[in-house]
């Protein structure tokens, strides 16, 4: 997989590719990450990439001419899957999302900054919108780290485990069970006994019905959907 990443604020972004799964997945040659310096198709000495909106208001507004250079000149090399716009007005990320993303051959991400990008950039050359949460941050560089580490840890050879991603929350729209490590009896709290039995059946059973506790207490929307 090959995701590319427009972004005006690249320094943000060096510093988490190079660690973890992620850096690790890079490594293997199982995934590809480039970051683009949106400044590199800004516009005259200043390399300008922001301008006034139209119309007034507090706030600038990502200058269409410099990201649709980038946008074009990423796909003059290759297709893409999608093309991805990181907004708080875009469809709430989920695991089903990530599930879907992760079997791409090539993905770009556009990060936002300042008010959001020109509008007619999102009308021809976005397919897909997507948020992490209700809430504004100061640009699209996070959620986008975000995104593609939930896409990722999901390609085969990302995680020396490769079952493990499988078991997640959100993967059967339950909340992952309670997990214990050594030592099993830890000043007076101990490990629930099923868990040492060895009894892998009874094991699971056990996962299982406190996935459903947690998830009913916790989540009761995602509680709704498995009645």
């Amino acid at each position: 997989m090959r995701i590319d990443i427009i972004t005006c604020l690249p320094a943000l972004l060096e510093g988490f590719f190079s660690t973890s799964i992620v850096k690790r997945a890079m490594d293997a040659g199982t995934v590809t990450v480039n970051i683009i310096d949106l400044r590199d198709f800004g516009i005259g000495k200043s390399r300008q990439i922001d301008d006034y909106a139209f119309g007034g208001g507090a706030g600038m507004v990502m200058m269409i001419e410099p990201l649709v250079d980038a946008i074009e000149h990423l796909q003059s090399e290759r297709s893409y899957d999608e093309v991805i716009y990181m907004t708080p007005d875009g469809e709430l990320l989920q695991q089903q999302i990530t599930n879907t993303l992760s079997l791409s051959e090539n993905l770009m991400i556009v990060c936002g900054h300042y008010k959001g990008i020109d509008e007619r950039v999102r009308e021809k050359y976005i397919t897909r919108e997507i948020s992490i949460g209700d809430y504004v941050l100061s640009g699209g560089e996070i959620p986008a780290a975000v995104l593609s580490d939930a896409i990722i840890r999901l390609i085969p050879g990302a995680m020396n485990d490769e079952t493990s991603a499988l078991t997640d929350s959100f993967q059967d729209d339950l909340l992952s069970p309670p997990v214990y490590t050594r030592p099993a009896d830890f000043k007076g709290v101990k490990v629930p006994e099923v868990l040492l039995s060895g009894n892998f059946k009874l094991i699971e059973d056990w996962r299982t019905e406190k996935a459903l506790e947690r998830t009913k207490e916790r989540r009761p929307d995602l509680w709704k959907k498995t009645l």
